[in-house]
């Protein structure tokens, strides 16, 4: 498969705009803005089976629908003469998922130019891009990518000759996981804590500063070009059924070459570990694997004969989340890798739903106290009491995505949690494999 996403990550300089130009940068934009109308956009869009590539897996065309039908003829502005805002999730603080980082880094004007075609299609004026506060090099060459972009005449006022004119704020997050969540993003833009919203009224109809607003991943509006390039239909039949095009996946953990691999939509899990990713290291066992990012559920080794597209890991039970793949290996504690989990999650609640505040801590604390040592073989039930009580309770998914670990862990590995706590042996091991497995946002030690 020719990559198209990432054709341009090990071109050298290719985050400069002179470079992205010479390989075919900006020149769809310009099509689009000159001979295209913005509902031929979005029914192009629609029609490609693209999906919200950040973990919600949301179809991006029926997301642009979503927006009031009435908006000024040349406008740009919603119903009641609001301005309509697009917003870029680039808060890409998922564990295990650095795919966004490539794109910003490495070929931020493919980003940019994505920007103007779906700013373009839902008549939108203005775009802000939230960008994590940690990534730092991300930051500079994404925002030196603007900075060129007005300077070609790419952004501002009448742009390609046309009457169309967008600006592009880029606004660094302050290291919240939380603000990944569209509309706690929302209130941090604002300058108001990182609290989700309640919903409905949805974004598309009251979003930011109480305007129509579009929410979309790094990864997705970076799609948008190539589809209007080559047409929905080649976008759709790149990937399997409901799910088109290519998907950047993160690989990392007990494998020969971790990376970012661009795929089909739909490609085996197993493919993905054996063949892209060279199979696990040091030719130990495969134990489990996480598919989509800390938040999925855990899959055995048994359980990775799957398509990697969103339908399917649903049915197989988990989902596919950011396409964050984590690899574990035999070696590999459970317990410690619940307890990095637990203790991620507790520290990142925003702490606005009792349900989630309270039960990652309680079940940060419990794991704490198995992990030392100290755990009986109840407390595995409690555990599981918690999630249960969690999931589904909140404003938001932030608690449902802290109890899926807690579940899948302990459903499927129990009998490892039963020996750590009743086996001096067990839970005396110093597995040195959950250490180098840990992503950076696991960046805490037991005490």
């Amino acid at each position: 498969m020719e990559p198209i996403l990432s054709r341009n990550f090990n071109v050298a300089d290719a985050w400069k705009i002179g470079i992205a130009e010479s390989r075919g940068s900006y020149a769809t934009a310009k099509k689009v803005l000159t001979s295209s109308k913005p509902e031929e956009v979005t029914n192009s869009v629609l029609a490609s089976n693209l999906r919200g590539l950040g973990g919600a897996g949301f179809p991006t065309g029926k997301k642009w629908q979503f927006l009031p039908k009435d908006p000024p003829a040349g406008g740009g502005s919603a119903s009641g003469g609001k301005p309509v805002y697009l917003v870029i999730n680039a808060d890409e603080g998922e564990p295990g998922t650095f795919k966004d980082r490539y794109i910003l880094e490495r070929d931020p004007h493919q980003l940019v130019e994505g920007i103007i075609i779906s700013a373009f299609a839902i008549n939108s004026h203005k775009s802000y891009v939230y960008i994590r506060g940690e990534y730092v090099r991300p930051f500079q060459r994404f925002q030196a990518a603007v900075d060129e972009a007005y300077q070609k005449g790419y952004l501002g006022k009448n742009i390609f000759g046309t009457n169309f004119q967008l600006d592009i704020v880029v606004h660094r997050g302050a290291g919240a996981y939380i603000c990944g969540e569209e509309t706690a993003l929302l209130n941090s833009l604002e300058g108001l804590k990182g609290y989700p919203r309640l919903k409905p009224p949805f974004p598309a109809i009251v979003g930011l500063f109480g305007c129509p607003t579009i929410v979309n991943n790094v990864e997705t509006l970076a799609c948008v070009p190539h589809i209007l390039k080559n047409g929905p239909e080649w976008f759709a039949k790149l990937g399997s059924a409901g799910n088109g095009g290519t998907h950047l996946f993160s690989v990392s953990g007990h494998v020969n070459k971790p990376g970012v691999y661009e795929l089909p939509m739909g490609t085996p899990l197993r493919e993905i570990i054996e063949k892209h990713a060279g199979g696990v290291k040091g030719g130990k066992k495969l134990k489990a694997v996480i598919p989509g990012g800390i938040s999925a559920k855990i899959l055995t080794a048994g359980e990775i004969d799957v398509n990697m597209d969103y339908d399917s890991l649903r049915n197989a039970g988990t989902m596919l989340g950011s396409a964050g793949v984590m690899v574990m290996d035999e070696d590999t504690s459970m317990v410690k890798m619940l307890y990095y989990a637990t203790k991620f999650f507790s520290h990142e609640s925003c702490g606005q739903c009792s349900p989630c505040r309270e039960g990652t801590g309680w079940a940060h604390k419990i794991v704490r106290r198995i992990y030392d040592g100290r755990g009986s073989l109840k407390d595995l039930d409690t555990l599981l009491t918690i999630a249960r009580n969690m999931e589904g309770r909140t404003i938001c998914v932030f608690a449902d995505a802290a109890a899926w670990p807690i579940q899948s862990y302990i459903t499927k590995f129990r009998k490892e949690f039963e020996d750590w706590i009743t086996k001096d042996e067990g839970r005396k091991t110093k597995d040195e494999n959950a250490d180098n497995l840990r992503p950076s946002s696991f960046a805490h030690r037991p005490s």
